[in-house]
């Protein structure tokens, strides 16, 4: 064996085991001294200051650095400026703290580094992917004809239903192999409905897939930002008034904004009169799978043709981990292409199973093994109560602001997602109101002691809390209302002093 490179490489020598071991311990303990001192999820860095401190960071030599020099610049830089997810306060986006397990399979996932396309490259991890595609089915409540596969989250999962839905439609409408033939000109006349709250991967997907922004309709929804079924139904009838051709509806099981779920049953049965292709976009509302209080609310699920859920979520999964679920395994065939020294059409006549054909990726990560290793240690029951929890703790959340005059809360959480804004005193106009919420957001990202998200609605800018950390607890809940009732009214005073030219004590 050449030992020039021994130490950086893996092998049974010593000389690797012992600078494994080194580098390891090392990276543990800087994850776990940052752990401890996470007291607030951000520094408060701005962007310029961390953009310099990187771009020292990023002085490459030619000869290799001391690994003491080497952690502290990391330390110091990296760990430093990040934002610290796993703190109770970081609340602004669909961004789990990941769990220990997840963490922990990384390493494992890391050091095997199993190319996930073909068999051969993956042996075992080819069928634990396999094998926990049909326990997730299973939980969908899909049938053995159904098929999956892991992805990196949810726009990847999204553009593949998007993409064997054309497939297939092309196929039904125009009798044409896009595959093998491409688009026909009349795919121009195709059509996809979704809600106005829809993830915007819908539109993104349609515009990489050759459809064009313009071939989504958007549906309004109900006051609880819903899929009305009824507008939908007419969009059908209108859309084909006008020769053109409806094939596919988008319903969301947990919208970015406010976590709600389109009547899935009755988006359902549209779709089975109106012969469209559904795929169900869960990302976000999935894991209520393991839901002991609201799985309820995924009823219908099973009906969908295609869906996607994300484990990067509310599966509290590290970044990334999703997956792609159809109904009907056949419909794989719209994206299958076999490549002779990868998938050779004999591999699959033998019983070889390459999970290529399944995905629209080729090199991809074993990351089912993170969602294993926190099943089989976690167990799904406990899992479940963490999703319940913090499920109750944004309803009672919504209450508790909802109850302060100081604020408006616009949606009753489905999931775990609370939009809401700070009103200031007296009546104000609408371009001030946002003013000061948009102030509020920024002031907690610069000061690092909150971090919650902004968006708007109707033209107005709201708060958001995204509240997928069942650390949280309701006296926390109640400590973030408080404080951001101080800072708003620290902020009309601020905006009294500019206006009126005189100082008023905080």
């Amino acid at each position: 064996m050449n030992t020039a490179f021994a130490k950086w490489f893996l092998h049974p020598g010593h000389e690797s085991i012992s600078a494994y071991y080194e580098l390891m311990d090392r990276v543990v303990q800087l994850v776990a001294d940052q752990t401890r001192r996470a007291h607030t999820p951000f520094t408060g860095g701005s962007d310029r200051q961390i953009a310099s401190k990187v771009k020292r960071l990023l002085a490459i030599t030619q000869e290799g650095q001391q690994t003491d020099k080497v952690m502290e610049e990391i330390e110091q830089t990296v760990m430093k400026d990040s934002l610290w997810i796993s703190h109770p306060s970081a609340m602004a986006h669909l961004h789990c703290p990941p769990l220990v397990p997840s963490i922990a399979a990384e390493v494992v996932i890391n050091a095997l580094n199993q190319s996930m396309d073909s068999w051969d490259q993956s042996p075992a991890a080819t069928y634990v992917e396999e094998e926990l595609i049909k326990f997730l089915a299973k939980q969908i409540g899909y049938t053995h004809e159904a098929e999956g596969v892991f992805t990196s989250g949810g726009t990847q999962s999204n553009y593949m239903g998007m993409l064997l839905a054309r497939n297939w439609a092309c196929r039904r409408h125009f009798s044409m192999n896009v595959q093998k033939e491409g688009l026909p000109f009349e795919a121009g006349r195709l059509r996809i409905l979704c809600s106005e709250h829809a993830h915007f991967t819908v539109q993104q997907s349609a515009a990489q897939l050759g459809l064009g922004i313009n071939a989504v309709v958007t549906v309004r929804t109900d006051d609880q930002k819903r899929l009305c079924i009824r507008e939908a139904r007419a969009k059908v009838h209108e859309l084909r008034q006008q020769g053109l051709i409806p094939f596919m509806i988008v319903a969301t099981a947990g919208t970015t904004d406010f976590g709600s779920i389109d009547p899935l049953i009755e988006t359902a049965q549209l779709a089975d009169d109106e012969h469209l292709w559904l795929h169900v976009d869960a990302a976000y509302g999935g894991a209520m799978l393991f839901s002991h209080q609201y799985k309820d609310l995924l009823n219908g699920l099973p009906l969908a043709d295609s869906v996607t859920i994300d484990f990067h979520k509310l599966y509290y999964q590290s970044i990334s981990c999703g997956a792609f679920f159809v109904k009907n395994k056949r419909n794989f065939r719209y994206i299958a292409h076999y490549a002779d020294y990868l998938n050779p059409q004999e591999d699959g006549e033998a019983g070889i199973l390459n999970l290529v054909e399944k995905s629209v990726q080729t090199t991809k990560r074993f990351d089912a093994l993170k969602l294993l290793m926190t099943f089989k240690l976690i167990g799904t029951d406990t899992f479940g109560e963490m999703v319940d929890y913090t499920i109750q703790l944004a309803k009672e959340t919504a209450r508790l602001f909802r109850e302060d005059p100081c604020f408006e809360v616009i949606n009753d959480p489905e999931i775990n997602a609370v939009v809401f804004r700070y009103l200031p005193a007296g009546s104000r106009e609408a371009a001030y109101i946002n003013d000061i919420n948009l102030e509020l957001q920024r002031s907690f990202y610069r000061s690092g002691e909150l971090i919650m998200a902004k968006t708007k609605q109707a033209g107005d800018v709201y708060l958001k809390f995204t509240m997928l950390n069942p650390l949280n607890t309701i006296g926390q809940m109640k400590e973030h209302l408080q404080k951001i009732k101080r800072a708003g009214k620290a902020i009309e005073e601020k905006k009294g002093e500019m206006q009126y030219g005189y100082s008023l004590p905080y």
